[in-house]
């Protein structure tokens, strides 16, 4: 695994792991590499500085996290745990039969509400062609039920 410190047109700045330096060059090539905070495709490697330890010492010693894993490390991040926490306040999770439940929706079989959840990309594929209004999410469920 790779990570590498990624810039948008925008200015945006955040980081992505990847398998292989060669997985991004594809992913990059394919416009499947975009900004997390704008969407963005046109995306490219910033300036990173390597990790050198100055010591064999600190080789050895666990370097301390400068904040906990949970915490967002930077804006773009932050913004993304706010619209987590404002989509699972606000709407209800509705794990696999996220497309049912639209489709059901969108056809006035069933009360319309917030919801979200989860689709393979031909179901999402098929309800954007029929006119339902779909949006993918940048993160994935706390919780797979509700």
């Amino acid at each position: 695994m790779i990570q590498y410190s990624l810039k948008c047109e925008q200015g945006h700045s955040f980081d992505s792991w990847f398998q292989s330096a060669s997985a991004f060059d594809k992913l990059q090539a394919a416009g499947h590499v975009a900004c997390a905070v704008c969407g963005s495709a046109d995306v490219k490697k910033a300036l990173m500085a390597p990790r050198v330890t100055a010591s064999d010492k600190a080789a050895e010693e666990p370097a301390s996290p400068q904040q906990p894993l949970s915490a967002p490390a930077n804006p773009a991040e932050q913004a993304i745990a706010e619209m987590k926490a404002h989509v699972e306040a606000n709407s209800d999770y509705v794990g696999g039969d996220f497309a049912q439940e639209a489709r059901a929706m969108h056809l006035g079989d069933v009360p319309e509400r917030s919801i979200w959840g989860e689709a393979r990309g031909d179901e999402a594929k098929a309800l954007i062609e029929e006119g339902i209004p779909v949006a993918p999410l940048p993160f994935t469920p706390t919780r797979k039920s509700n």
